[in-house]
């Protein structure tokens, strides 16, 4: 995939070839091109400071460990006793997951539906947060008998325990940009410690973006995995139709070239979270030149770990601080 140059430039200089191929007009080759530069540059969000960014992706001044959706492997995912476990196993962060129930109720959720993590069943923007308050959180996960009667916790909740454990916290915003930015804006308000302990990351530019412009002290990052429009985590793809494959194939090729060349200034980016198979030497000292960090996910097992540690010299997102596991995508 797109990763390396300054595709900007590329881009702009095959638009201005194309322009004036088509229109045969120098003028409004060069113009085109020029109006998009400009249109960038007055757009583009300047990130925070690089000493709060290094704050908040290495707290302890070394490569960081990050526990995925609270350590989903250890304990109970997205939960206040997935947090606790964490700091327990010595992680210095929590990476959770932002949902919304029909009520509006920010939670900790990876998915849009309770059925895999919890005894219930349905969409959450068909449940009201009483309604998932009653699940047991623990029902589908291995060492459920370890963490009997997790509750899903609010946003709130998960903060304030991460912070009682002195843990950084990553907030994966799953979507509903707007809510999710104004739910942000609240905590940050409240808990302004948050500018040196947290960052908002996501896969989708708009969220990062939108956060960037509430409040311009937000560290974020995007998130990314090549192909992931196309494809589910194991590598399947995502649609049986041979068009609709190919068209989101054809998706992935141009987001994966957008974020690597002009969406990660646009949003004023502290970091990439990208999955640990596309992450190389390479790809870190790229993006460090420009100021940026790599955080690559989900490094799971012993070896993994040790490369990032001692090589890349990267934090990283595991689902197990404790043990070699498969992956959660």
């Amino acid at each position: 995939m797109l990763c390396h140059g300054d595709g900007l430039l590329s881009f702009l200089t095959a638009l201005l070839v194309v322009v004036l191929a088509l229109s045969r007009s120098p003028a409004l080759a060069c113009l085109l091109p020029a109006g998009l530069y400009v249109a960038l540059h007055l757009l583009s969000l300047e990130p925070p400071a690089a000493r709060s960014a290094q704050r908040v992706l290495q707290p302890r001044g070394t490569a960081a460990r990050v526990a995925h959706r609270g350590g989903a492997h250890d304990a109970p995912e997205n939960t206040l006793g997935a947090i606790r476990q964490a700091a327990e196993n010595g992680a210095a962060g929590v990476e959770v997951d932002v949902e919304f129930t029909a009520d509006g109720v920010a939670i900790l959720m990876h998915d849009d539906t309770v059925e895999r993590t919890t005894d219930g069943s349905g969409r959450l923007c068909d449940l009201t947060f009483d309604e998932v308050r009653k699940l047991n959180a623990s029902a589908k996960h291995r060492l459920r008998s370890k963490f009997p009667g997790e509750k899903v916790p609010t946003l709130r909740e998960g903060v304030v325990e991460s912070m009682r454990h002195n843990l950084t916290i990553y907030f994966d915003v799953k979507g509903h940009a707007d809510q999710a930015v104004d739910a942000l804006k609240q905590l940050y308000l409240e808990f302004p410690q948050l500018y040196d302990s947290s960052i908002v990351c996501s896969f989708m530019p708009d969220v990062v973006y939108k956060m960037r412009r509430a409040d311009r002290k937000v560290v974020t990052a995007l998130t990314h995995r090549p192909w992931h429009l196309s494809h589910l985590g194991d590598g399947t793809r995502r649609f049986r139709s041979f068009w609709k494959h190919y068209f989101y194939v054809g998706m992935d090729i141009i987001l994966d070239w957008s974020l690597h060349s002009f969406l990660w200034r646009l949003c004023g980016n502290s970091a990439f979270l990208i999955q640990k198979n596309f992450v190389s030497q390479d790809y870190v000292s790229h993006w460090s030149s420009k100021g940026i960090h790599v955080v690559p996910w989900t490094v799971n097992t012993f070896a993994e770990k040790s490369y990032v540690e001692n090589v890349l010299e990267c934090s990283y997102i595991t689902d197990s601080l404790v043990e070699d596991c498969d992956p959660h995508y």
